[in-house]
């Protein structure tokens, strides 16, 4: 999408600076990856709190890591960091424009990992009631066994155990699309009548309206995601998409509260 002919000026600083950190982390994500067999995302992606891997300081470090070797991910985050944000640090000036960044990041973490408990749950019960009482029928919902193979409890405990570690430590979270979303919401409002010119189809459409079909349709495909396995958006955080919005609109309604807005 484009803004036509607008005012929307030259790259601000804290724009600027995340523009370029999300760029350096991109290309060494891929050139440790593939030099040095480094997975980034394993040490700086987020992480469910009961994972062995997870640390406190993923809830900032996801937001600079990207899906690799694609680029759309970081293309499509980078550019709509671009197109909004710059307007909105004009505006709010650099330091409340990155609180504003770090607050929606951060928030939309928050949110994706309750959603994730919320799904994980069940699944740690099942195994728990597998080391309780390892059956074959128990057994068998996480491993392929024959069906007359046994195995002794030792064996089972042990495997369930660190196919729990695994399970756990694969949930791994990254992207700055919470923040994004966050800036998308405070554009459209602080600027609900701005006209955007879609890309696909070309037509012209207010921010305001933008912004609402577009939270409309993440909270559709993300509730769907918990009543349809074959959906192909089950990677998409739509939650913390969502959570990007809604910590934006509740800092918003508060410095308007505050008058510092």
């Amino acid at each position: 999408m484009n803004f036509g002919a607008s005012p929307f000026g030259s790259l601000t600083p804290v724009v600027k600076n995340l523009l370029i950190i999300n760029g350096i982390f991109f290309l060494a994500s891929i050139m440790l990856a593939q030099n040095l067999g480094i997975r980034f995302e394993k040490i700086l992606g987020l992480h469910v709190p009961m994972a062995d891997n997870f640390q406190p300081y993923q809830l900032v470090t996801y937001m600079f890591l990207h899906a690799y070797p694609q680029f759309y991910h970081v293309f499509f985050n980078m550019f709509a960091l671009f197109m909004f944000g710059r307007m909105l640090e004009m505006v709010w000036g650099p330091k409340r424009f990155l609180i504003f960044y770090f607050v929606t990041g951060i928030g939309a973490a928050l949110i994706h990992l309750t959603v994730q408990y919320i799904e994980i749950v069940p699944v740690l019960k099942e195994i728990t009631n597998a080391m309780n009482n390892p059956t074959h029928e128990n057994l068998s919902q996480f491993f392929v066994l024959q069906p007359n193979q046994e195995i002794s409890r030792e064996v089972a405990i042990d495997s369930l155990m660190r196919f729990r570690t695994d399970f756990l430590n694969s949930h791994i979270t990254i992207g700055a699309s919470g923040a994004v979303f966050g800036i998308l919401l405070a554009f459209g409002m602080l600027f609900p009548d701005t006209r955007l010119m879609l890309l696909f189809p070309p037509i012209p459409i207010k921010a305001k309206y933008f912004v609402i079909f577009y939270g409309v349709l993440e909270l559709f495909l993300g509730i769907s995601r918990f009543t349809s396995v074959n959906m192909g958006h089950l990677n998409v955080a739509h939650f913390a998409h969502l959570g990007g919005m809604l910590w934006g609109f509740i800092l918003i309604k508060y410095w308007q509260k505050k008058g510092i807005y």
